[in-house]
């Protein structure tokens, strides 16, 4: 399966939206060392969510160290660096010092929603979406890149003459990484900006003036597994090549051998993402999901349909900080098994909106069905059903577009380890749940990028090869039952859409 030389170890960078990982992978793309931080989130305004660059910048650095340190490797030990990525995430920095002119503004900011409904009310969404795959949303990074050109003085000049750079985090990171030699970025996020034609797979000059995005400023668009450069000495203490990028929810796909057409998975962290593999052909979906590159080797694209749940893990979050139902969020899992049922409560997390197939910009979070003898595990009971009413909101919309259900969905994320949830995901969507060995498979998937590229796996069946079965959840909900749950969740995100 693999080629084993000295370097045969894989560092992979995880940048998500609450925290950064570094896994440290060997030549069988088994996990041996993990390094994790958390970084603060910005709400400077409702809808509004920023991180600082330089928090994520610090972070990868210090958790790529740790990682090493605790695999007791050093560079030598290293073949390769595959990075992963919050995709959408959109950062504008000077090209020469690398300082960002403002906050990265986050996946999930609502900020410019006026700004796509102008546009699509101009007519150009059917255009953007036979170009691109995608909806003029607020969710994509184009229209955040023109507000930051629009709101820090000068910018739009600057971008002009060259003298800024736009990235999603995989760019920004490549970027210091490399020591400002390389701005770069893979087709997986360059598909995510409304900007790149996924089927040229090139930036799109008709777009660019749609969306006012200078040229100059956009990176190079390289393969998922390709030549990144070399990181600079002091980052891992020699110059490491980064070999593999991929965003977040595409890496996840790769990382779970989602390798033929058909075949889906569905990864739960913040938010939530389902792909199915649609092979070498872009299918143009007619349930409002999205077509986009789930990876590019040798050139040659590889498309998927995605459905985009923007909250999942974040509801569990709010239980914990916000409302303080929770001290920790494995208590969920308790708390779901302490109650037989939600007690006809449901929670529709639409905090920043409603994702596939809603696209609701101007939906907000609702509880309802409360009554005095609900309490605290129905609220978070409903939190976690919420997951998996959402998923199935997702694989009937795939089912549609495809022409058929899958015959498993394979899942990932933190809250993959959540037994019941894993259940009443197979219950609510009547699929077998598989769980793999690695649920961290955003990163595995850039591991695996990484080893194709530099030669330590020797061709794309040893993704396959890595990837192992923990566990296969069976649907065990009668069709009555399920009908019925799934009924009132569709009530309950009627009565949470926005009216006109």
């Amino acid at each position: 399966m693999t080629k084993v030389s000295k370097a045969g170890h894989v560092l992979a960078i995880d940048q998500g939206t609450t925290s950064t990982r570094a896994i440290l992978f060997d030549a069988h793309g088994t996990p041996v060392a993990v390094a994790r931080r958390e970084f603060p989130q910005h709400y400077p305004g409702e809808g509004w969510v920023e991180h600082e660059p330089a928090d994520i910048l610090r972070d990868v650095r210090i958790v790529a160290r740790e990682a090493m340190e605790t695999g007791g490797q050093d560079a030598s030990g290293i073949a390769a660096i595959g990075i992963t990525n919050q995709r959408e995430t959109t950062v504008v920095w000077d090209r020469r010092t690398g300082e960002p002119i403002h906050r990265a503004i986050v996946w999930q900011d609502r900020r410019t929603a006026p700004v796509c409904r102008a546009l699509t009310v101009a007519g150009h969404d059917r255009k953007v979406r036979q170009k691109t795959g995608l909806l003029i949303d607020a969710y994509f990074s184009a229209t955040k890149i023109a507000w930051v050109l629009d709101h820090v003085e000068g910018a739009r000049t600057r971008a002009e003459r060259g003298e800024l750079c736009f990235g999603t985090i995989d760019s920004f990171l490549v970027f210091h990484l490399t020591g400002g030699k390389v701005h770069a970025t893979d087709a997986t996020n360059a598909s995510r900006t409304l900007l790149f034609d996924i089927h040229r797979q090139d930036w799109d000059d008709e777009l660019l003036a749609i969306f006012r995005v200078p040229r100059a400023m956009l990176p190079q668009v390289l393969d998922s597994a390709d030549d990144y450069g070399m990181t600079v000495p002091d980052l891992l203490g020699a110059p490491v090549p980064i070999a593999g990028v991929a965003g977040d929810q595409q890496a996840a796909t790769f990382g779970q051998s989602c390798l033929e057409p058909g075949m889906v998975k569905s990864t739960y962290g913040t938010g939530c993402f389902a792909l199915i593999n649609t092979g070498s052909t872009p299918v143009e979906s007619q349930n409002r999901l999205l077509t986009t590159v789930a990876y590019r080797l040798d050139g040659r694209p590889t498309y998927a349909l995605e459905g985009s749940i923007f909250v999942a893990g974040a509801a569990i979050k709010w239980l914990r900080d916000g409302l303080g139902v929770i001290t920790h969020a494995s208590q969920t899992d308790d708390m779901a098994t302490r109650v037989p049922d939600s007690h006809g409560v449901y929670f529709v997390p639409a905090f920043v909106g409603l994702g596939a197939p809603h696209w609701d910009p101007d939906a907000r979070a609702a509880i309802h069905g409360m009554t005095f003898d609900a309490g605290p595990a129905h609220i978070a009971r409903a939190a976690l059903e919420a997951v998996a009413y959402q998923t199935r909101d997702l694989m009937d919309a795939m089912a549609g577009d495809w022409g058929g259900r899958p015959n498993a969905l394979r899942i990932d994320g933190g809250m993959a380890a959540n037994d019941w949830l894993c259940q009443f995901l197979a219950d609510m969507t009547g699929l077998p749940v598989e769980r793999p060995e690695v649920i961290e498979t955003t990163a595995l998937g850039a591991a695996c990028l990484a080893a194709l590229r530099v030669g330590l796996f020797e061709g794309i069946g040893a993704v396959s090869q890595a990837w192992k079965l923990d566990r296969r959840f069976e649907p065990r909900m009668d069709e009555p039952r399920r009908a019925k749950l799934y009924g009132g969740w569709l009530d309950a995100v009627d009565r949470a859409r926005s009216r006109p």
